[in-house]
């Protein structure tokens, strides 16, 4: 994965850009102070990692598309700005280290507010509910994490399911295998190196729909995770817009429009 590649994600595609501008009023938010705190001029940079379809992933053109990319689209609609994605290890995005370091003015990755993390990123309010699920091989039946005793199981480096796995670990008597990023652990999968992964339930229904006989989703595991974009601390100008832009895009429908698009059917409030 080359860490420095920066492309360009602003009005991906057409859909991107109607809901984009359903956001583009400035509101009662200071936006001439919230551009003031943006590292390039005319650009919101954005830290994320791929590749974590459908959130964010090279549609295979080069062009970088997926859930928190139309989030971020809005966002930079809003300011009046392109938006230009950083593909960076997750890492250094969840310790709050590239937007401390002006690597990027906000990170969009998927990325589960916790209070750990809380310390060292100013997170903006949360955009989306996450649960965990547990995928094997199609020819296999592991219906639980009780019935992987004496297996194997990846999770991704960092994320809020390798911690679920290393809690449950003791208690169910498997071993857990540590990846650095989602497309790692689906070739572990594959090739017989672990017996079950778990990560974010979206990403799994993904690759299932994509590999069509190879994958199942066997459990899912309600963590009460909740994503949020993340800024440095103190960069409350943009949280406000941020938080303005989600408001919006929720009150006018056009959040649930990018959920149907990207993940499916919009859970009842």
């Amino acid at each position: 994965m080359a860490s420095t590649t920066e492309s360009s994600a602003m009005a991906s595609t057409p859909e991107s850009s109607a809901m984009a501008s359903s956001a583009g009023s400035a509101g009662a938010v200071d936006l001439d102070a919230a551009k003031a705190t943006l590292i390039a001029s005319g650009k919101l940079t954005v830290c994320t990692h791929l590749s974590y379809a459908p959130f964010q992933f090279d549609d295979g053109t080069g062009k970088i598309v997926g859930f928190d990319v139309d989030i971020m689209d809005a966002v930079a609609k809003k300011l009046g700005v392109e938006q230009t994605i950083v593909d960076t290890p997750f890492e250094g995005i969840k310790a709050g280290v590239d937007t401390k370091a002006g690597k990027c003015d906000a990170s969009a990755a998927a990325m589960s507010i916790t209070p750990e993390r809380e310390k060292v990123i100013l997170f903006s309010e949360p955009y989306f509910n996450a649960t965990q699920a547990m995928i094997i091989r199609a020819a296999d039946d592991y219906p639980d994490l009780k019935s992987l005793a004496g297996k194997r199981v990846g999770g991704q480096a960092g994320t809020v399911g390798l911690d679920y796995l290393n809690a449950n670990s003791a208690a169910n008597g498997y071993e857990v295998v540590e990846y650095p990023d989602l497309p790692s652990q689906g070739t572990a999968l594959l090739t017989n190196q672990i017996d079950a992964a778990v990560n974010d339930s979206p990403v799994w229904k993904d690759l299932v729909d994509k590999n069509a006989g190879k994958f199942k989703v066997t459990a899912s595991f309600d963590t009460g995770d909740q994503y949020g974009i993340g800024m440095k601390l103190g960069n409350d100008a943009l949280k406000a817009v941020v938080d303005a832009t989600l408001e919006e895009l929720k009150a006018d429908k056009a959040y649930d429009d990018i959920y149907k698009k990207w993940i499916g059917d919009v859970p009842a409030s």
